[in-house]
């Protein structure tokens, strides 16, 4: 038990770290990239903070095991979202710009929805796996040519803090790094509780089955959302809210589109437990409910955030209780 809390704490550190030294790492490609902080948030942030959930997702799909795959993922998104991105505007109000409300926030919901749609028949498909790895290949490049399209017509490039102008390959080196500490920061911590939780789980005489899906949805899930969360704080704190913000989209995007895709390209995905209908649609709901919070103001509030934060408390109760 003692090495379990050790390796936990030892897995923050690494994630608080590493997340500083991304940010940094990430702005300064911004600027020579010519590139926004949205976009830098949506892609490299974004998708590179996501790395875990891939992983986790290939891993349990080879091992068989569909019930974490899926789990981990819808789990993530679910945090991401509600627990993230709640706790970063509750930090700092967060904004973001017409273009995302209008282009990236739609896509995600749409993800989220498709999401839904196609695991709840029981089967994702090697087709369906394909198609979506198709489609984050072609969301990524159309992010970066708008992008540098944008910023070409205006002139100007949107103002990015950093503590000092890194060559490209070194803060390339340094986002790498970051992204690696970081993932072994979260696989370190995840290690940790996962052993807690299943010896609490055990005393308890919960079923495998329930025990595999609520380390999925709550342990798992927050444990590989720890880079975003590292991320969005860190970004949040260095002035850069739309990094943020855009962090969270790519991310929920990746984990859907790459995450499911691959792990269902590899490995056709089939799971007949009907228990992931409500986790399904609070993803969905999330992903709605935080583009009608953005979009009048085009900032997420801090009460906004309290609320987010108040609704990932709930489910993960719920979750806990065996719902």
């Amino acid at each position: 038990m003692i090495l379990n809390i050790i390796f936990i704490l030892a897995g923050f550190v690494m994630l608080v770290k590493g997340g500083d030294w991304l940010i940094d790492g990430a702005t300064s490609i911004a600027q020579r990239a010519k590139l926004s902080p949205m976009v830098i948030g949506i892609t490299i942030l974004g998708f590179g903070t996501s790395m875990p959930e891939l992983f986790v997702s290939l891993q349990a799909a080879l091992a068989n095991s569909p019930g974490l795959s899926i789990g981990n993922i819808v789990g993530s998104n679910i945090a991401n979202i509600a627990l993230i991105l709640g706790a970063t505007a509750a930090i700092t109000p967060c904004s973001s710009s017409t273009k995302t409300l209008k282009v990236d926030m739609p896509v995600m919901i749409a993800a989220c929805l498709l999401l839904t749609a196609i695991g709840m028949t029981g089967t994702i498909s090697r087709i369906a796996g394909i198609t979506a790895v198709l489609a984050i290949i072609f969301y990524t490049a159309w992010e970066i040519k708008r992008s540098r399209h944008n910023i070409a017509q205006k002139g100007t490039q949107e103002p990015v803090e950093t503590k000092k102008n890194m060559q490209t390959w070194k803060a390339a080196t340094l986002c790498v790094f970051s992204l690696a500490l970081m993932v072994t920061g979260a696989n370190i911590l995840i290690h940790g509780a996962s052993d807690i939780a299943r010896t609490i789980g055990e005393t308890l005489g919960t079923s495998p089955e329930d025990i595999e899906r609520i380390i999925g949805l709550t342990i798992v899930a927050v444990g590989t959302s720890l880079p975003e969360l590292s991320a969005s704080v860190m970004a949040a704190r260095k002035g850069q809210t739309d990094m943020a913000v855009g962090n969270i989209i790519g991310s929920v995007i990746f984990n859907i589109l790459c995450g499911i895709g691959l792990s269902a390209a590899i490995c056709p995905i089939t799971n007949s437990d009907r228990g992931f209908l409500i986790d399904y649609l609070l993803m969905g709901a999330l992903a709605l409910l935080l583009w009608i919070f953005m979009r009048s103001k085009h900032t997420l509030d801090r009460w906004e955030g309290f609320f987010l934060l108040a609704v990932y408390l709930i489910y993960l109760a719920y979750t806990l209780t065996g719902g």
